[in-house]
């Protein structure tokens, strides 16, 4: 296992614009480090809002070594508490979800609210407080209708990213759908690769048939830093959402951390589908036409998301090991659609299911080259590549900055 000092050295020896070295995807001291200054200390999305419909409808999520609740309160807010009793530590909610009137332990029954107060401790004494036994709380924030989580004691600023996700996310009406089908599936690849793969589409073409009938994979239209502004039918695309009050240009957080812009999709393809055409007869919020392409929204280190007229799809990915990944996929849907009349389920998520599987192939392929002693990093191309190398800047910046050593004392 690479020590701290170790893992900086192998950061200040990647040779720009170079995939990363063995150790820094394979090595459990840097997946260990990676969630010690990455994931314990970032916003990370949870679940979308409409999978908490009602008061004590909750969600579980494993960070690294922290088990999470999330869960609606009689208030209808959306509270995040660690998973763990108060007692001796028992994991509260055992499964991924479900709804409860109150959170209780299962091996001795103390009793929690749904804001995390302790209502219930038999036989503790007369002396017990049980105001000092409420349980532990996780910072969450529900932007637009995606709830994001943070572990750390001191959250980074979020009020920029939740302003303009607010903004963009409206016309999708979130708290107005409901999760017609989930999806859940282990990649067996480092958590880097795994978000390296998504940020680039070099390999639609011969990866992808299905999502490469309505997405396009030419980078122009999705680089990192914007699409080419002198792009007409996108600029035309722009003009016509914006004239319909849905937010669309470029727009992006501190290091490219996040980004959000809405898309036209290919040939005027309605949706991700094998005919191209909507999935979902009754569209999400006040979206006006079909063909309004797809908000694409991101954010380092844990999601990628597509917001459609006819539907919207979550991407939540939790890192198990140095090489395995939880890949979890939602589909969203206007809550009034009723399967069957409205849509066709394997209609709605074929094209996707086939692309994360198609996804989980590449990566663990990937993974397996990687751990072979004869790899060595080789170069991205800046044409095809450009988010791949931004996202890996991204991760060897905040990386080196947290890792940086302390400054020696001054001799007295």
């Amino acid at each position: 296992m690479l020590t701290e000092a170790e893992i900086r050295s192998e950061l200040a020896a990647r040779q720009e614009n170079f995939s990363l070295s063995h150790a820094l995807y394979c090595d459990p001291g840097v997946f260990q480090t990676d969630l010690e200054q990455v994931w314990y200390r970032e916003w990370l999305f949870a679940v979308p809002a409409c999978e908490l419909p009602k008061p004590g409808a909750y969600a579980t999520m494993q960070v690294g070594a922290y088990p999470v609740v999330v869960i609606r309160g009689k208030d209808m807010r959306i509270r995040a508490f660690h998973n763990v009793c108060r007692h001796r530590g028992q994991k509260l909610c055992t499964h991924a979800s479900g709804t409860t009137p109150n959170l209780v332990c299962p091996y001795h029954q103390w009793t929690y609210d749904l804001e995390g107060k302790l209502v219930f401790a038999r036989d503790m004494g007369e002396d017990f407080d049980a105001g000092k036994f409420g349980l532990k709380k996780v910072h969450c924030i529900d932007l637009g209708g995606v709830v994001y989580i943070c572990l750390a004691e001191v959250p980074p600023p979020v009020a920029d990213l939740a302003k303009t996700a607010s903004a963009y996310l409206a016309p999708s009406g979130l708290s107005d759908a409901r999760v017609a089908f989930s999806s859940t599936i282990v990649e067996k690849g480092n958590w880097k690769l795994v978000m390296e793969n998504n940020r680039e589409c070099y390999h639609c073409g011969g990866s992808h048939p299905s999502l490469c009938r309505s997405y396009s994979d030419d980078p122009r239209r999705t680089a990192i830093s914007g699409p080419d502004a002198a792009n007409p039918e996108i600029t035309s695309h722009w003009t016509r959402c914006e004239a319909a009050n849905l937010p669309s240009r470029f727009v992006a957080g501190p290091r490219l951390q996040w980004r959000l812009m809405r898309m036209p999709l290919l040939d005027g393809a309605e949706s991700f589908t094998m005919s191209t055409r909507a999935a979902v007869a009754r569209r999400m919020g006040t979206i006006p036409f079909n063909d309004a392409g797809s908000v694409l929204f991101y954010h380092y280190p844990n999601s990628w998301n597509h917001f459609l007229p006819d539907h919207a799809i979550t991407f939540r990915m939790l890192p198990i090991s140095p090489t395995e990944t939880e890949v979890t996929t939602n589909w969203l849907v206007h809550k009034d659609a009723v399967e069957g009349v409205d849509y066709d389920l394997k209609t709605l998520t074929e094209v996707w299911l086939a692309t994360n599987d198609e996804d989980r192939r590449v990566v663990e392929e990937n993974q397996k080259g990687i751990l072979s002693p004869a790899y060595e990093p080789g170069p991205y191309s800046t044409i095809q590549e450009e988010g791949v190398i931004q996202f890996v800047d991204w991760y060897c910046a905040t990386m080196t900055d947290r890792l940086a050593p302390e400054p020696a004392m001054a001799a007295e």
